[in-house]
């Protein structure tokens, strides 16, 4: 997966937005300033950065400027337009603002890193590998037929592996929030890639929440 610089100096946000990339499969270093920013991107070079734009030393824009090889997501609590604008001109890939859902910046990193080229084309667990590129899913070498809905479902399983995901998310997340139906197609789906991948001790019923891809093991 992806090498990260997380560019926060709140250290509770630093470390919740770094255990989730973590958690995902990223690699993850953290930095409090802006002027470690700087010289962290000089010392070595990181496929993303996430960065703040109120920092001690140097703000934002400033590192950012300093850093413009690196892919960067802000994540600020700057939420004006003239804000926005000028993190874009500056070369920034997506702005996200704070209060923010860790599932939608999980989202943007895993989009940044594709249009960046960054992001792997393939997941493989177990005896199960997954080709993004040309949306084919395999088991034991073999081809498994699913349908769209049951792809989508279990593109969104891989990249936030490791994290409890509600059936209401799922929902959102893969029909959308005009969809009339219930969680109980949720269910339905997800019983249906157990089966076809192997996946009964891999796709974890979470009491009371809905389910968790486990890839650790």
């Amino acid at each position: 997966m992806a090498s990260i610089l997380i560019v926060e100096d709140e250290a509770a946000i630093n470390e919740l937005v770094k255990r989730n990339l973590q958690l995902v499969g990223h690699q993850c270093s953290s930095v409090f300033d802006g002027k470690a920013a700087v010289s962290e991107i000089q010392r070595r070079s990181y496929d993303l950065m996430i960065l703040d734009i109120m920092l001690p030393g140097l703000d934002g824009f400033e590192v950012i400027r300093q850093a413009k090889q690196t892919p960067t997501i802000f994540l600020t609590a700057k939420n004006s337009l003239p804000d926005r604008i000028r993190g874009f001109s500056m070369g920034a890939d997506d702005y996200l603002t704070k209060p923010f859902e860790m599932l939608e910046l999980l989202a943007r990193v895993e989009a940044v890193l594709r249009r960046t080229k960054k992001a792997t084309s393939r997941f493989e667990l177990g005896n199960v590998k997954v080709d993004f590129g040309s949306r084919q899913v395999f088991h034991n070498g073999q081809p498994v037929d699913c349908t769209p809905k049951e792809y989508e479902l279990l593109e969104v399983l891989v990249n936030n592996r490791n994290i409890a995901l509600s059936r209401e998310k799922l929902l959102e997340l893969v029909w959308g929030y005009d969809f009339e139906g219930d969680t109980r197609t949720v269910d339905v789906h997800i019983q249906k890639l157990r089966k076809k991948l192997g996946w009964e001790d891999r796709i974890k019923t979470v009491y009371k929440v809905g389910y968790r891809l486990e890839a650790n093991r």
